[in-house]
Order: C-alpha cells, then structure tokens, then sequence
C-alpha cells in the first residue's frame, strides 16, 4: 500500500506512521477537517476473508474520496484513521472471526487527509459452515455517540 501523498490532501495536515496487523507500514497524512455523514444513507462494501475489498457503494466512493478502481482490491485498513485504537479493531476482528456480528463507531480516513464517522455493523458471509468473507453496512452515528468515542479512544490505545 502506497504513502498518502501532500498534493491529495486539502488544507494543513500532520503525518503519521501506521503500522498494521499484517506488517505493513504507511505514512498517512491527516487534516482536521470532517466531512459529515450524509442523511439517508448506507455505505457498503465486502471484502475477502482477509479483509481485502472486493465491491463498495457510489456512497462509500463518495465518502471516502477514492475511486471505486483505487479501493477494489485494497485493504479495507486504507481507511484506517490513526485516532483509532487498534484494541477497536482486534475486537472487530475477534468477533466476525467468531461467525458473529460486530457493531461500533469508527472514524475513517479520507482520501483527502480528512475524516468521517460511521455507526459500522460487519457482518461474516458464511457459506458450508465457512466464512467466505465480510458484509459492512455504515450509517450515520449521532453526535452524542461519536463525543463519548472521542472521550474513550484515546484512553485505548
């Protein structure tokens, strides 16, 4: 996976190093800007059983600042926001290994250096007692909830 580049990001940024659970590392630029959830509506996308993307939503596209070319076959991770605790997503990880259902609020990195927050449900796909990969279904969280994640994250880490 391929650096966040300065000439993608809009406004002033702050670099980070995120080093992810399959031992890559990528350098990530991170602005405060939010772009906020759409009412209305759900962003989707599969993946593989290793969290690879296989098919997103135009909202995912359009929420996320990537094309549908550039997330297809990426990581999901490509949207990991650095603010976000790793034990989130051990958890995450955890639970739809298990063949059960996983909810949260998860902050995501834009394209653009910016952010946006989701209420995510993920959801294993089993077929013959396997799984065969993940269903994400996003929707707007409530600011209430995303003021006490704000409160919580950082004491995670």
């Amino acid at each position: 996976m391929q650096d966040m580049k300065p000439e993608d990001i809009v406004g002033a940024y702050r670099e980070h190093t995120l080093n992810y659970f399959d031992g890559t590392r990528r350098k990530v630029l991170v602005t405060e800007i939010e772009s906020p959830y759409p009412d209305g509506r759900l962003i989707v996308s599969r993946t593989d059983p290793t969290g690879i993307i296989t098919h997103v939503n135009q909202s995912f596209v359009d929420m996320s600042g990537y094309s549908r070319e550039e997330l297809i076959g990426a990581p999901h991770y490509i949207l990991r926001h650095p603010d976000m605790p790793q034990a989130a997503f051990r958890e995450l990880w955890d639970t739809v290994q298990r063949g059960e259902k996983w909810q949260g609020y998860v902050k995501n990195l834009r394209k653009d250096g910016g952010f946006y927050w989701v209420k995510a449900t993920v959801i294993p796909n089993i077929r013959a007692t396997k799984v065969i990969g993940y269903t994400s279904v996003r929707r707007k969280p409530s600011r209430r909830k995303i003021a006490e994640c704000m409160r919580l994250y950082p004491t995670l880490f």
